[in-house]
């Protein structure tokens, strides 16, 4: 069955898109709650308005995602951690560690959209990449420091 998208559906497709997927899929999960509607002629043609206005909010917060990169990547927090013998940390840093110092620097940011590979286990300076948009990705700097 043909559908068009209403919302961003994570593994299936933007908003907008037209997506082939099963029945079963679209009649019990994607059309009850107003995620898709029938690719039908006169669905397709209303569709087109609105996907115009899609179309201009996503540039939007795409510009609004570019600002927020430039300020997240001149910003760097630190987290202090206690350390035992050889400054190794006791415990490890990770997002959700992250997400609170970017909290109470003032930012919001999920800690989902934190890319952090595996958790810090040692003092030093970290690269971290947070996804602030689809394709816009912040570096930021963060500093794990003794206690």
């Amino acid at each position: 069955m043909k559908v068009i998208l209403k919302q961003d559906v994570s593994n299936l497709g933007d908003a907008g898109t037209i997506v082939n997927v099963r029945d079963g899929y679209a009649r019990n999960y994607l059309l009850p709650r107003a995620v898709a509607i029938p690719a039908t002629q006169n669905n397709l043609k209303a569709f087109e308005h609105e996907r115009r206005a899609l179309d201009a909010r996503k540039t939007k917060r795409k510009k609004e995602a570019d600002g927020l990169k430039q300020q997240l990547e001149r910003v760097s927090i630190s987290i202090a951690k206690k350390v035992g013998e050889q400054d190794k940390l006791f415990g490890s840093v990770t997002t959700q560690d992250i997400e609170k110092a970017f909290t109470t620097e003032g930012f919001k940011v999920d800690k989902k959209d934190i890319l952090l590979a595996e958790p810090i286990k040692a003092l030093g300076v970290y690269t971290v990449p947070v996804r602030v948009f689809d394709d816009v990705v912040a570096n930021t700097k963060v500093w794990v420091v003794r206690e």
